[in-house]
C-alpha cells in the first residue's frame, strides 16, 4: 500500500458523540437544509436527498422547486417543507434567511437550472453539496466551478462525473484493486482524489464500491463496500441521491465537510448492509434509525 494510504474511518465512539443530541435543543440548533429540485417529473432525486437529510438529523429540510412542481412534491412530502424557487433571483431571496445553513444542488436539478443556481448558492458562503447535474453543468468549464467553490463545499462525483471535471486525473481509475482496497488501482484513485480536492479547493467524495474522500490539505480516507463490508445492493438508482442528502444533513448539523462526508459514506453502507438484498433507494433513510440505535446514538 502507498506510504500515503488513506485512513479508514469507522462508526466508533467519535461518530456516536458527534451524532448524539445534547441536552434540550431546538430544531434550528440542528440546522436547516435546502435541497433544490427540478421541474415536474424530475423531483424524485431531490425528495430522496431530502429524506436522507432529514433522517440523519437536520432540524428542518426544505425542497426548493419551480412553482409548477409544487403540487407533485406536496403530494409526496410531509415532514419535508416546500418552497417555490423559480430561478436564481428567488434563490437569493430565500438565502436571506441565515438559518438555512446547508444546500444540496444536483439531484434531478437539470443542467440548465444548475448553471443558474450554483453560482447564486456558492456566493452566499453556505455549506454546499455539489452532485449530479450540478457537476455535469460545468463539464465544459470546470475551472469556473472550482473558482466558486470554498472550504465549506463537498463535491460528490461518481467515476463518470469525476472524469468530466478532472479528465487528466481520471486516467487509470478503472485499474484493479483487491478487496482490501490495495494495489495499483487503489493508489491511483487515492492520489486522484487528493489532487482533485487540492484543485477544486474543497472536499471531494469519489463514489464507488471503494469511496475515496479527500480534503485540499491532503487528508484522504477510504470507505469500502466490498469484502467484509460488501453491500452490492447499493448499486441501485437513487442511492447516490440519498448519500448526497446524508452529507447535506450532517453539514446542516454543523459537521465539518470532511467529517460529514466520511460519516455519511460510512452510514450509507451500514444502512445497506442492515437492510440486505432487495434494497431500493427509498429504504436507505428508513434504515438509518436502526443503524443509529445499534451504534448507541
Amino acid at each position: 500500500m502507498s506510504a500515503r494510504a488513506p485512513r479508514v474511518p469507522g462508526g466508533g465512539p467519535a461518530l456516536v458523540r458527534a451524532l448524539g443530541k445534547r441536552g434540550e435543543e431546538h430544531k434550528y440548533d440542528h440546522g436547516h437544509a435546502l435541497i433544490l429540485s427540478g421541474g415536474p417529473g424530475r423531483g424524485g432525486a431531490a425528495r430522496l436527498a431530502a429524506r436522507g437529510a432529514l433522517r440523519i438529523g437536520a432540524g428542518l429540510v426544505t425542497v426548493g422547486c419551480p412553482p409548477e412542481a409544487l403540487a407533485e412534491n406536496a403530494a409526496q412530502l410531509n415532514a419535508v417543507m416546500l418552497r417555490a424557487i423559480a430561478g436564481g433571483v428567488e434563490l437569493a431571496h430565500v438565502l436571506e434567511d441565515a438559518r438555512i445553513n446547508a444546500l444540496c444542488l444536483g439531484p434531478g436539478l437539470g443542467v440548465e437550472r444548475a448553471r443558474e443556481m450554483v453560482p447564486v448558492a456558492l456566493e452566499r458562503g453556505r455549506a454546499v453539496v455539489i452532485d449530479a447535474d450540478a457537476i455535469t453543468a460545468f463539464a465544459d468549464a470546470p475551472e469556473r466551478l472550482f473558482s466558486m467553490l470554498g472550504e465549506g463545499c463537498v463535491l460528490t462525483p461518481h467515476a463518470g462525473e469525476f472524469a468530466r471535471l478532472f479528465p487528466d486525473l481520471a486516467q487509470g481509475l478503472d485499474a484493479p484493486a483487491d478487496e482490501a482496497g490495495e494495489g495499483d488501482g487503489h493508489d491511483l484513485r487515492a492520489e486522484a482524489a487528493r489532487k482533485a480536492a487540492e484543485r477544486a479547493g474543497c472536499v471531494v467524495l469519489l463514489k464507488g464500491a471503494r469511496t475515496y474522500i479527500a480534503a485540499p490539505d491532503g487528508r484522504c480516507s477510504l470507505n469500502v463496500a466490498v469484502g467484509e463490508r460488501a453491500a452490492p445492493w447499493l448499486a441501485t438508482a437513487g442511492s447516490g441521491d440519498v448519500l448526497a442528502g446524508f452529507v447535506t444533513g450532517l453539514l446542516a448539523r454543523g459537521f465539518a465537510p470532511m467529517q460529514a462526508a466520511e460519516a455519511a459514506a460510512w452510514l450509507h453502507v451500514e444502512c445497506a448492509r442492515s437492510f440486505g438484498p432487495g434494497l431500493i433507494a427509498e429504504d436507505l433513510p428508513e434504515q438509518l434509525p436502526a443503524v443509529l440505535r445499534a451504534l448507541g446514538v
